[in-house]
């Protein structure tokens, strides 16, 4: 069974979101890379890089399955992961540790469109 962890927000599309000030920290959920697989590659964003909430910011490529990730809100990348460049596995092995990107959010209104914790998990029948 799929962990969701309580404090996050999470999208449609299976991205978490968690709030730090007016920046946005975004990873998939232990859902999504339970169902791709051993993740292999992580393309992400460049710092400095606008995105537009529902658009996708890079994919997830596994031994299954690529997967492109959405972004859960708009905004300005002020960080990337680079740790995930030469280990995308750690995404495996605590997806809610390794968070992919942080955005500087440019709405936080946006944030009423993400699922509560409980919410995601009814989702996904956790």
């Amino acid at each position: 069974m799929s962990q969701v962890k309580e404090g996050l927000l999470y999208s449609e599309s299976h991205e978490w979101v968690r709030m730090d000030g007016n920046v946005a920290i975004i990873g998939v959920s232990d859902f999504a890379q339970s169902e791709m697989g051993d993740i292999t590659y992580v393309d992400m964003p460049d710092e400095g890089d606008a995105l537009e909430q529902g658009e996708d910011f890079g994919a997830l490529e596994s031994v299954k399955a690529s997967s492109e990730l959405y972004a859960p809100v708009s905004g300005t990348v002020v960080a990337c992961n680079t740790e995930l460049e030469s280990a995308p596995e750690l995404i495996n092995k605590d997806p809610y540790a390794a968070w992919i990107i942080k955005v500087e959010i440019s709405d936080k209104a946006q944030l009423a469109a993400l699922m509560s914790a409980a919410a995601y998990a009814a989702k996904i029948g956790a």
